[in-house]
């Protein structure tokens, strides 16, 4: 059950996080795994961590030719998730203190990284009627938040949507589409302050479950979405936190 062998695996923005552990439970699973990150040395880094079959992939997923190349490079992919979500100018702020040059990075990387990456592996996986797509969203992106993320919220959101859109346009031909939206999670392979350990802890207390989130939970989600026994479930937006209270 949930056997992942012979199947290949993209997983962008896996150099660390929860994309990391998403790429250590597929491998686990039996797929190989191709690393993605902005940063190169951190695909190498991450690929050497999860073995021999792990290889590194760094490309910008804002940059379609870039993906093209990447993906082209590759060769047959059968499963994508889209992790990468987090551009390096990312901060905490209200929309109306946010200038107009902030903005792009955010919807670049969580709805046209999605849509670069969807359109380079699309015509393959219906071609040979087997495909797996899986974007990681988050709570962000399904309800409104007063934390200062507006903006990666709407991001999110437009990531949410298409899938929907992208699940039925392809159903037919062996090919699924789904989201997770995640709750909070834990800033794993980062040291933390006291301070930071302190503000994690409270966080976690808000959690029904008493704890955050970790890659390997979205790990676990990602390999049963990918696998044959949830060929039936697509066009799904699936609320992984622990309990806490979506709309």
């Amino acid at each position: 059950m949930f056997d992942l062998t012979g199947k290949t695996a993209l997983i962008t923005g896996a150099g660390q996080g929860v994309g990391l552990g998403i790429a250590r439970k597929l491998i686990e699973a039996g797929a190989t795994v191709f690393v993605n990150d902005l940063v190169p040395e951190r695909a190498a880094s991450a690929a050497d961590q999860l073995g021999p079959n792990a290889t590194p992939l760094p490309f910008n997923v804002a940059d379609f030719d870039e993906v093209e190349a990447a993906i082209a490079s590759a060769g047959q992919i059968d499963i994508l998730v889209n992790n990468a979500g987090i551009p390096p100018s990312m901060r905490a702020i209200k929309f109306r203190d946010l200038p107009r040059e902030e903005w792009a990075p955010y919807i670049d990387v969580n709805l046209n990284g999605v849509l670069n990456c969807v359109k380079a592996v699309i015509d393959g996986m219906c071609d040979r009627k087997w495909g797996r797509i899986i974007t990681i969203s988050s709570g962000a992106g399904t309800e409104g938040l007063n934390i200062g993320v507006s903006i990666y919220g709407a991001g999110k959101g437009a990531g949410i949507s298409f899938m929907r859109h992208l699940a039925v346009e392809n159903a037919r031909d062996g090919v699924t589409a789904n989201t997770l939206a995640l709750g909070l999670m834990a800033r794993e392979g980062v040291e933390e302050t006291e301070e930071h350990r302190t503000v994690t802890a409270h966080m976690a207390k808000t959690v029904p479950v008493g704890r955050l989130g970790t890659g390997a939970d979205v790990g676990f989600a990602c390999v049963y979405l990918a696998s044959e026994e949830a060929a039936w479930i697509t066009g799904q937006t699936i609320s992984l936190n622990g309990g806490s209270v979506t709309n």
